[in-house]
């Protein structure tokens, strides 16, 4: 059944470190092998075996109209034969930093790069730079990419300097970075106590690399209110949430606003493209009208701006179908809840317009330390594997969000459910 993607797996072992090039693609949070993927089509992705599997991971969330959309992939076609990359400026980079600024009514200004980690690392630095000041408060839980001073791991103290959590990044850069728990006012009032050096809150307002944990809204207000108190910019990273958990992303359900926004994966629909973005008076002080220098040959890449901007004109021209697709979502997750509880398992489930996550678990986490503590993993280990293989891919990691695209049909998620069922009844 796996054959194929068995020898592929240990040929990519011999010439790739682990395999892969991602961690998490190396199935280790749920055991066994990763299927090698052919092709998607559609709602499903299939395998080198054949193997065919309706797909709740889209690519970790740019793929809102599934797999080879025919709209954005004739984008790329027809931008390919022009050309790959130029190292210059296109008209499609304008047009996709228009589409992306008549959205939001804080941000005048959109630079675009080529991920997502090099979008939080320039926010970061523009912060920094607009601020004058060098420390940073991040949360636990919330991944912003492997740039260095992100690398961090809790301290001994309930707000403390963060430690690397990593071989390779020295401790003097993430001794600028401030550790605080998620959800944790007092904590967070604390880092503030402890230095006067803060540039930035950056946070993943709803976070999706947790699970799907969201921010409460006291929570997101007192970031604000910190911020604006002593000198310091509030950054949401919505590399996953933009344009995903709505049509303005996070900061369109949300009371409270950003100075600077990242943006990935959605914005490329599905090619490498991340951005940061803020007003006129912050993004003035980036390089060549300011002093902030940040630099990328592939930034903008013309091939990733077609493709953008395709799926961002197609969800404004229909944004009724993010209540479409959070309709399916709903009905996905109390599915599984529903069977969970008719066999006795502890299932928690939310929503955020087509993001989607459940936890084994007797109580809703609200924070990093309780996914830890009250998450069954073995069992969601278990759940993963066995769905895999009635031809459900669910992201591979109990720590991430799942996500729905328009193509996913109620006949396709009335099928989960059943086999959801099937494999409760022995979980």
């Amino acid at each position: 059944m796996f054959e194929n993607s068995v020898k592929a797996y240990e040929e990519a072992k011999e010439v790739i470190p682990g395999g892969v090039d991602s961690p998490v693609r190396a199935f280790k949070s749920v055991g066994g092998t990763p299927p090698f993927i052919d092709r998607g089509e559609g709602a499903y992705i299939v395998d080198i075996d054949g193997n065919k599997y309706l797909d709740f991971v889209q690519s970790w969330g740019p793929l809102i109209f599934g797999h080879c959309d025919s709209d954005i992939e004739e984008a790329v076609i027809n931008t390919c034969k022009k050309g790959l990359s130029f190292g210059a400026p296109t008209l499609l980079e304008t047009q996709l930093a228009e589409e992306i600024v008549d959205m939001y009514d804080n941000i005048d200004k959109v630079r675009f790069v080529s991920s997502g980690t090099e979008a939080v690392m320039s926010a970061i630095r523009l912060a920094r730079g607009v601020t004058g000041k060098n420390d940073i408060v991040k949360f636990e839980g919330c991944y912003h990419g492997h740039s260095d001073s992100l690398l961090v791991q809790a301290g001994s103290g309930m707000a403390t300097f963060g430690a690397p959590s990593s071989p390779g990044v020295p401790a003097d850069l993430t001794k600028h970075t401030l550790l605080c728990e998620y959800n944790n006012i007092e904590n967070l009032k604390k880092c503030f106590e402890d230095s006067n050096d803060i540039s930035c809150i950056i946070i993943e307002p709803i976070a999706g690399n947790m699970g799907l944990v969201p921010a409460s809204p006291e929570f997101l207000k007192t970031c604000r209110e910190l911020c604006d108190a002593n000198n310091a910019l509030l950054i949401f990273d919505e590399v996953m949430t933009g344009f995903r958990a709505s049509l303005k992303g996070a900061s369109g359900i949300l009371d409270v606003q950003a100075d600077i926004i990242t943006f990935g994966k959605v914005i490329g629909a599905g090619m490498p493209v991340g951005a940061f973005a803020s007003s006129q008076k912050i993004m003035g002080e980036l390089s060549p009208d300011g002093a902030i220098y940040q630099a990328g040959t592939l930034s903008g890449n013309p091939v990733a701006m077609a493709a953008g901007l395709v799926s961002l004109k197609k969800l404004k021209a229909n944004p009724a179908m993010y209540e479409e697709l959070n309709k399916k979502a709903v009905k996905l997750i109390n599915g599984l809840k529903e069977v969970a509880s008719k066999n006795n398992i502890g299932l928690q489930v939310d929503t955020r317009g087509s993001m989607f996550g459940f936890f084994f678990a007797d109580k809703m986490p609200k924070n990093f330390a309780e996914v830890t503590d009250f998450c069954d993993f073995e069992k969601f280990g278990k759940f993963h594997h066995e769905m895999i293989k009635k031809g459900f891919y669910f992201a591979c990691s109990q720590y991430e969000a799942g996500f729905i695209s328009t193509v996913i049909t109620d006949e396709d998620i009335d099928a989960c459910i059943n086999a959801a069922d099937e494999i409760m009844k022995n979980l």
